[in-house]
């Protein structure tokens, strides 16, 4: 039998594709925000895509969802990145934005994998009604996902244009406000996965110290 070559499955070539438009995105975000924005949305669009084709080809990998989770992180960190250097006077928000986002999600994923098989012992998000819904309801988590990005869109969007004007103002910034408290929640639920994570980690050290304390004895 052939072995399969995941790094060549579907789902895991969109991931590429859309590092290669994250990477253009970056490279015209100082000069060109029609070129920027068009290869950011589309990258973005295409995380809808790669997951359709997991499920349809039978090809969910570990390898994938890693590409997938680092594609979003990279990409955000990369938008906000050249928001600190346009808003000079909130680039310690921007920095703590950063820090929050990448930190807590790296946790988190880290400590799932680190889980293995579910265990009662852990503690469980999903008991939470807020996280529940968040996990269990694709439109909340979308709706969550893109508040999130078109704050940070809108953001720098305002740097070059106020957009078509409605009712005196202007479409991005209309956006800007209207997603900011979503991306503040988006934020409060990555503090409370770092922290969840960091209790679940703490679980795993304390039986891995018991086991090995069993040993020694």
């Amino acid at each position: 039998m052939t072995q399969e070559n995941i790094f060549l499955f579907v789902p895991n070539i969109i991931g590429y594709a859309r590092i290669i438009l994250a990477i253009i995105s970056f490279y015209f975000m100082p000069t060109n925000y029609i070129v920027a924005c068009t290869c950011y949305v589309v990258s973005a669009l295409l995380d809808a895509f790669d997951g359709h084709a997991a499920r349809y080809y039978n090809q969910s990998t570990k390898f994938g969802g890693m590409l997938d989770q680092l594609t979003d992180r990279c990409g955000t960190m990369g938008l906000v990145a050249v928001l600190a250097h346009f808003y000079p006077k909130y680039m310690f928000l921007f920095l703590l934005s950063m820090c929050i986002d990448v930190a807590c999600h790296w946790i988190f994923l880290h400590t799932s994998i680190l889980q293995g098989k579910t265990s009662h012992k852990f503690v469980d998000m999903s008991e939470n009604p807020i996280m529940s819904l968040y996990y269990t309801n694709k439109t909340v988590l979308f709706m969550m996902c893109a508040g999130n990005e078109a704050f940070y869109a809108s953001l720098y969007l305002l740097h070059f244009t106020e957009g078509p004007i409605i009712a005196g103002l202007g479409l991005f910034r209309i956006v800007l406000f209207l997603s900011a408290p979503i991306c503040l929640m988006k934020t409060a639920i990555s503090i409370l996965h770092c922290i969840v994570a960091s209790r679940n980690l703490s679980i795993i050290d304390l039986n891995e110290r018991k086991n090995a304390a069993k040993k020694a004895h």
